[in-house]
């Protein structure tokens, strides 16, 4: 990584406290593992698939953490730029609107400015990473029932970032010369999600035409 690119990715930029694995654990080795493959220069679409004999709840929740913070850190190099004057809206180009529910505050989809909609949605995130009933750290307490739902609906914003980022900022994203860098996180995430079946087909639309250039 070049010094440019360190400065654009400082630990300053990231707009929350990284979630860590803790070293000794299952999920840490998975985690591990999942980075060896990245760094190792392997094929993105080979590294998602779930190791032979590993659970899929711990390889999911693995990447869901790393996800979240890899993308974190991605819309922290953006954030300054991305306002309630230049995107009074959480969209995705004219086609997509995102509306905010939370079942607390917002019980019903509102829409919001886009900075406002990406603190909910980091919040909300992160709250359901750092609870202990829903991301277990200890060995052996098992996931809940409904572990996979609930990713499923974390990596569905998630990827509302990536639409966001890319339609109205990649602009910035280039002058920072983070391209390559964005663009492979974004891979990543997208044979992920396909890999493990983790995201509607429709969600994908907004950058189906992207993704049929960079993934294909």
């Amino acid at each position: 990584m070049s010094i440019a690119l360190k400065q654009v990715f400082n630990k300053d930029k990231t707009f929350r406290p990284k979630r860590k694995f803790e070293p000794g654990t299952q999920r840490f080795e998975l985690h591990k593992r999942a980075q060896a493959s990245l760094n190792s220069g392997v094929d993105l679409k080979a590294a998602v698939q779930l190791p032979s004999g590993e659970d899929q709840n711990d390889w999911v929740a693995v990447h869901v953490v790393d996800f979240f913070n890899r993308i974190n850190l991605i819309y922290g190099t953006i954030c300054e730029f991305c306002t309630e004057r230049t995107c009074p809206v959480m969209s995705g180009g004219p086609k997509y609107e995102y509306r905010w529910q939370d079942d607390m505050k917002y019980k019903k989809p509102t829409a919001l400015p886009a900075p406002q909609y990406m603190n909910l949605l980091m919040d909300w995130i992160e709250v359901q990473i750092n609870n202990e009933n829903i991301f277990p750290t200890s060995v052996g307490v098992p996931f809940p029932k409904n572990f996979l739902q609930i990713c499923k609906k974390i990596l569905c914003r998630l990827f509302r970032v990536f639409v966001h980022v890319y339609i109205h900022h990649f602009d910035r994203i280039i002058l920072m010369g983070a391209e390559a860098h964005v663009n492979t996180c974004y891979k990543h995430f997208y044979y992920f999600v396909t890999e493990l079946n983790l995201i509607d087909r429709k969600e994908l639309e907004p950058l189906k035409e992207m993704t049929t250039r960079m993934c294909h």
